[in-house]
């Protein structure tokens, strides 16, 4: 039996949104279908059971801090230093009484309740450091490639801009979706590096970083999901065509 009471749940919501040019407002706080995307996201976690919440805030907080007056705790990212800064942000905000954490981004309202507990059952079930969800897509422009070794272990996530033209072809991609044991963050958060491109850290480092260190790491892939992050209104547009159709 999962005790969800222990679980506990961050959400980036810090960045700029450069691409989408959400002057004066976080994306995350555009509306699909009337709800703004950070809501949908807190009530998919909240109707999972997860209670303990977390919401990372940096550009524009206040149109996120509006949205919600209770309910959840919030994390200043006072620099834009990457996601991996931004979870750092967020864990010193978790209650001691979580052993296992979730992190998503805030611009992601494709997960379902039933998708995130699924991923904690295979995260419990194998008893892992940390478990993410993966997917096949036909066009993995843009996004983190998944990278397994010769016994199909997840052993990295490489970012696009990071990725060999071998890597490129990879259609195994990371959706964002992740979970941690509480005592993974503690020892690890720390060493995630800079990136020596865009000197930020990159939540997805935590990967490699338990592979060589030897930690438990699983992966969760789901067929047949429909996913979209959202970077542009074109992206805000298709986001919300695939909420329509679920």
């Amino acid at each position: 039996m999962i005790e969800l009471k222990n679980v506990c749940a961050i959400v980036l919501a810090a960045g700029k949104g450069k691409r989408i040019n959400a002057k004066g407002r976080n994306k995350v706080t555009y509306e699909i279908h009337g709800k703004p995307m950070i809501v949908r996201i807190v009530e998919n976690v909240k109707k999972a059971g997860i209670k303990n919440i977390v919401l990372v805030v940096g550009y524009a907080r206040i149109s996120v801090e509006k949205l919600f007056p209770t309910g959840v705790v919030f994390a200043v990212q006072r620099k834009r230093l990457g996601t991996g800064h931004a979870l750092l942000v967020g864990f010193k905000k978790i209650p001691q009484s979580c052993k296992n954490i979730f992190a998503f981004y805030g611009d992601d309202t494709s997960y379902s309740p039933e998708i995130l507990l699924n991923l904690l059952e295979t995260h419990t079930k194998h008893n892992a450091d940390l478990s993410f969800l993966t997917l096949e897509v036909d066009d993995p422009t843009g996004l983190g490639r998944i990278i397994r070794d010769n016994g199909g272990k997840a052993v990295a996530i490489i970012e696009e801009k990071d990725a060999t033209d071998a890597q490129k072809e990879i259609k195994e991609i990371n959706p964002g979706c992740f979970i941690f044991t509480e005592s993974f963050l503690k020892k690890y958060i720390s060493k995630i590096p800079k990136n020596h491109v865009t000197r930020e850290y990159y939540l997805t480092s935590l990967i490699e970083i338990g592979f060589k260190n030897k930690a438990k790491v699983e992966t969760h892939k789901v067929r047949g999901f429909l996913w979209r992050g959202v970077n542009t209104t074109d992206e805000l547009h298709s986001a919300a065509e695939i909420l329509k159709k679920k």
